[in-house]
Formats: structure tokens, C-alpha cells, sequence
């Protein structure tokens, strides 16, 4: 009998470690990063996140000179689906030199015939600073074409921990928020906490995963009224 009991639970973990997997085929929204390779799933997306670009602060430079670095595919000519065009951010004061590269970039996109709907910025603000935040995508909508829509990555804690006040000033900037659940290329061992809280956010909201990671979706994400799907940071094995 302890060796059926035995059995049954192995049975039973290895079934849980199965749906707690993220396999990139069970969904249809992904980001492609720089130096990720290609993969089957992308052929039939519905959404992709591509990555064109960063903003960083140059270290070499007293005056510490913000830069936009261009990174990621070459502009391709997709035909289907949506495409958002991603930008990694390390700091918010960007000079105009920034946004016009960055526009200018999305232009292109959308001149080769790509369907692009929107940008998405990629950014880590800490709870605190959202605010801050909030006041920099205010103005990046202001500057941003009315076709285009807005799309932010979110950390889970914006949830929980930040000031009513601040989330609000996200509402009728952003799109939607994209709100990750992994750190670095694993899944966060505590992300469950969280989700029952983002109704909080009051905008349409999506789950980032990691490829491979670990997730299992609550029941009640299915009736939640903000809850749009889920994007799948895609890696390399």
C-alpha cells in the first residue's frame, strides 16, 4: 500500500510540474528580445513584442549624455497579426534627440507595411517613484501619433504597495500594462500573491510569463474585467 501511495504522489507532482510549465505553444502573444532565436511559435503570434531599441545614460560621458541604441531584427515585413515595437528604458529624461529617433524608428515600421498598433516602454519604476513615472508617459502619449497605442511592462508589487494616487494617473495614459511575472529568465517563487490585487490597477492588464517557467492561473483571472491574456518572454534553451 506505501508503495501505491508512493506512486499516486509522484503521479500527482508530476502532473502539477506539467501545467505549472510555460510552453510557449499554448499561447499566442510573445515578446522577441535581441538575441533570441526565432522560433516555430512565432509563425502563427497574434501579438508581438519586438524589441528595436534602448535608452540608457552614457557612463563614459561627465555630462552623462542619454542615448538611444538601437538593438534587435531588422525591420522585417510582417502581415498579420499586431505588432508592438518595445523599448527598453534605464532612465526617463530623455532629450528630444531620443523621442525623434524613437518615432522615426516606429515610422519606418510602419512604412514597410508592418502592423504596428503601438509602442511599448520597458521600464522597472520602483513603486515609489510611479508618479514620476506616470508624469514622463503623459507626456510620451502627448507626443505619440492617435493611431498608436501605449503599452507599459508593470512589476506585480505596483498592485499592493503603491500609492492609490499614482496608480490612477496610469488610467487614460496607458493602454495596458504587461505585468510581469519573472525576474531575469525564472519565474518569481511568490508571484500568486499578487494577482488577486491587480484589479487595483483599474487599466487592462496582461500576464507576462517567462518560456519555461512556471505558472498556474487562478480561476478567477477568467471573469476579471481587466484582464486581457498573456505575453510569453520567449528564450533560448
Amino acid at each position: 500500500m506505501g508503495r501505491w501511495r508512493w506512486l499516486l504522489l509522484a503521479g500527482l507532482l508530476a502532473l502539477a510540474d506539467a501545467r505549472a510549465a510555460v510552453d510557449a505553444r499554448d499561447y499566442d502573444s510573445f515578446w522577441l528580445w535581441s538575441g533570441v532565436a526565432p522560433q516555430p511559435v512565432l509563425s502563427r503570434a497574434k501579438s508581438l513584442y519586438i524589441l528595436q531599441g534602448q535608452v540608457s545614460e552614457s557612463r563614459r560621458s561627465p555630462q552623462r549624455t542619454v542615448n538611444f541604441i538601437a538593438q534587435g531584427i531588422a525591420i522585417p515585413r510582417l502581415t498579420r497579426g499586431e505588432v508592438w515595437v518595445v523599448y527598453r528604458a534605464h532612465t526617463l529624461r530623455w532629450p528630444e534627440s531620443v523621442y525623434q529617433q524613437l518615432l522615426g524608428q516606429v515610422k519606418r515600421w510602419q512604412q514597410a507595411g508592418n502592423p504596428v498598433v503601438g509602442i511599448q516602454i520597458d521600464f522597472d519604476a520602483r513603486t515609489r517613484y510611479l508618479d514620476e513615472y506616470a508624469a514622463f508617459l503623459r507626456d510620451l502619449r502627448q507626443r505619440l501619433p492617435a493611431e498608436l497605442r501605449l503599452s507599459i511592462t508593470g512589476l506585480m508589487d505596483w498592485s499592493s504597495n503603491a500609492d492609490p494616487a499614482a496608480i490612477a494617473q496610469l488610467k487614460g495614459v496607458v493602454d495596458e500594462v504587461v505585468v510581469q511575472t519573472y525576474q531575469g529568465r525564472h519565474s518569481i517563487p511568490d508571484y500568486a500573491a499578487y494577482l488577486p490585487r491587480m484589479n487595483r490597477l483599474g487599466v487592462p492588464f496582461k500576464i507576462g510569463l517567462i518560456q519555461g517557467g512556471e505558472w498556474q492561473a487562478p480561476g478567477y483571472l477568467k471573469g476579471n474585467e481587466w484582464f486581457r491574456g498573456y505575453v510569453v518572454f520567449l528564450q533560448n534553451p
